[in-house]
């Protein structure tokens, strides 16, 4: 199971915006430390790749998978 929380540094320790349950008493885990600027840029990044990639297919248009098999 993973779930992403958010977090801040305070004196050197993180500190959870939200109480785990208690299904993860007890349990270990591997923590990864992303910031939230970075994470920012690397959407901003991606929603501009998709704009520059997107095009607008015709309202007719129809997917034909068997034609991937024909050639």
């Amino acid at each position: 199971m993973s779930k992403i929380f958010q977090a801040t540094c305070n004196n050197g320790n993180l500190i959870l915006d939200e109480k785990l349950s208690n299904e993860w008493e007890g349990k270990s885990f591997q923590v990864i430390l992303v910031e939230n600027d970075e994470i920012e840029v690397k959407k901003q990044r991606f929603f501009e790749f998709v704009e520059r990639s997107s095009f607008t297919l015709p309202d007719d248009y129809q997917f034909n998978r068997e034609e991937l098999y024909e050639r």
